[in-house]
Formats: C-alpha cells, sequence, structure tokens
C-alpha cells in the first residue's frame, strides 16, 4: 500500500498517495537531453506547458538549467563540499559540456515562463527546477508554489534557509558530486541504502533549518551521480524508500539507463526511442510507491498511472 500525505505548498495542500501526481517538465534550455532548444522561447514554453495542462499534468516544472551528465553548473559562495562521492575521484575525463549558468540567464529564461503562465492558468500549480536560492525566491515571488532542488538543497547553503522563509512545498532530489564529476565517481555498494541514508540525513537538515516536514517531497534522484548498474537496483527497491516516511517523487523519463537498456547492434537507444521503456519503469515505480511521476510525456504518463493506481487501490 502507498501511504497517503497532505503536501503543504503554501496557499494550498494537494493530497498524495490516492492517485498518483503527474509533473510535466518543461525546459526553458537549449541544452536538456530530452527537448534542449524547443522552447528556449518564453511564448513556446508556456504553450507547451499548457498542452501538459491540458493532457493531465497537475505539477508543471519549469527549469532553467541543464543538469546533465557533463554540464557544468554554477559555484555558488559557501555552498557545501564534504560531499563523501567528491572524495577520491579519478581526473575529469574531459572538459564540461556545457557552461555554468548565471543566476542573470537562469532568472531571464524561467521568470517570464512562470509569470505568463499564473497569468493565463491561475490555477496551475507551478515548480520552478533550480539549485539557486535567489531564482527560487524570484520563481515564488511570481507564483511558483514549489521549488525542486536536484543538489538537495546543497550547492547553494542559502536554499534551506530561504525555502523555510517562502513557506513553499520543496522537493529534495538526492545526487552524488556534480554533473561534471559524474564521469569519474567510485561506484556505489547498496545504492538503495547509500540513498535511504543520505536523503534522510538531508531531510533531516532541512527541518532544522526550519522547513516544515509536511512542505517535503523526496526525490531518490536516477540517473545524478549513479551509474547504469546502479538505477535498477533502486527501481527495483523503491518500496523500501517508503520507509523514511515522506513522499517520494521519481523521474526517470527518457533516461540514459533507460536508454542503455533498450540498446540494439551495441548502440544506445535515442531519447525518442526510450517512450515506451520509460512508461515501463514510471509504471513500476507507481507499484512500489511513488507518489509523483515527473516525465516529458505527460499523456501518455497519466493513463499509465490510472491502471497502475487502480492495481495499488486493488492492495497491489
Amino acid at each position: 500500500m502507498r501511504a497517503i500525505f497532505q503536501w503543504n505548498v503554501g496557499a494550498r495542500v494537494l493530497e498524495l498517495g490516492r492517485r498518483t501526481l503527474i509533473m510535466g517538465v518543461v525546459n526553458v534550455t537549449p541544452d536538456s537531453f530530452s527537448d534542449g532548444g524547443l522552447y528556449i522561447d518564453a511564448e513556446k514554453a508556456v504553450v507547451r506547458a499548457e498542452q501538459l495542462l491540458d493532457d493531465g499534468a497537475t505539477l508543471i516544472d519549469v527549469g532553467g538549467e541543464s543538469t546533465r551528465p557533463g554540464s557544468s553548473v554554477a559555484l555558488v559562495a559557501g555552498d557545501i563540499k564534504d560531499d563523501p562521492a567528491r572524495e577520491n575521484t579519478a581526473a575529469r575525463t574531459g572538459p564540461p559540456v556545457s557552461e555554468p549558468v548565471s543566476e542573470e540567464e537562469e532568472r531571464r529564461r524561467v521568470l517570464p515562463v512562470i509569470r505568463d503562465l499564473k497569468r493565463r492558468r491561475p490555477d496551475a500549480v507551478v515548480s520552478v527546477d533550480t539549485y539557486k536560492a535567489s531564482v527560487a525566491r524570484a520563481a515564488v515571488e511570481l507564483g511558483a508554489e514549489v521549488v525542486n532542488d536536484v543538489s538537495g538543497f546543497r550547492w547553494d547553503p542559502k536554499m534551506a534557509k530561504t525555502l523555510a522563509e517562502l513557506k513553499v512545498g520543496a522537493v529534495l532530489m538526492h545526487t552524488r558530486g556534480r554533473p561534471e564529476e559524474w564521469r569519474s565517481l567510485p561506484p556505489i555498494g547498496d545504492p538503495v541504502l547509500m540513498v535511504k541514508r543520505e536523503l534522510l540525513q538531508w531531510a533531516e537538515a532541512a527541518t532544522l533549518a526550519g522547513i516544515k516536514r509536511d512542505r517535503l517531497v523526496l526525490d531518490p534522484g536516477f540517473g545524478f551521480g549513479k551509474r547504469f548498474e546502479e538505477n535498477y537496483p533502486l527501481l527495483a527497491h523503491f518500496a523500501e524508500l517508503q520507509k523514511m516516511g515522506f513522499p517520494l517523487l521519481a523521474g526517470v523519463s527518457r533516461k540514459s539507463f533507460i536508454g542503455r537498456t533498450l540498446a540494439r547492434d551495441g548502440k544506445d537507444a535515442e531519447v525518442a526511442e526510450r517512450l515506451y521503456g520509460t512508461l515501463a519503469a514510471e509504471t513500476g515505480l507507481i507499484l512500489k510507491g511513488a507518489h509523483i511521476i515527473r516525465t516529458h510525456d505527460v499523456r501518455l504518463a497519466v493513463e499509465a498511472a490510472r491502471v497502475a493506481d487502480a492495481i495499488v487501490a486493488s492492495g497491489g
């Protein structure tokens, strides 16, 4: 069975658990692995967000910086450097595939989209995908109700305090190291144990910083500093993460470990060829307790979730 939670996102509360909520992805970036460049124009991004809402998305996650493997993230003064994943790593395998996105550029990309989407769809639940506290604050001022931080509030030391002040919903995601380091990280002995232990530690730090427990959703961070073979144990044992006592979000949409599984003739499946593998993984995650699925393909995910939810409701 999947636990029921009341997620406090500020002005309203979202019930999690009776049915799976779908978070649609809108990347306002030129270089995201799945849809980079398609919605860099604010108007196109808003139209895309409206389409995802019409397709059944409950939340829209707007991001202005790619964190795909090899990308370089911006350094924030005082950021946390004691991540054990960053110790004893080998030299980088090459230069970053992209330069860090500045705070000013990220604001220029995402804020007009959030502003215009809230004007056109006032009831939409908008999430901003950022690890920068200043961008999160500006987005919330324009109507965002959720902050989705891939760093687990660790790359900007001001993030946890900022979220406590803003009193919005927050997604705390697990990641190892930084994208430019992922190729050289040492292997994980037990990915389920590590993710569970570190997510609980980071969630405790967040509550100590003043973020209320009922505002937090945890995400194990599929693909974020995990090798191909380390993602499937997380999928297989995702139900173990329910023991942490928090609602769970999962994002596997079109990720490279799915492409590797679907490889043909020694070549990984292209991003466009990973849809059915994505739906299989998302369905499995719902059956194992995911409350929110973050995806690019909302309409099909909504349909898959309705069937998976029926199985869960029947005791599956």
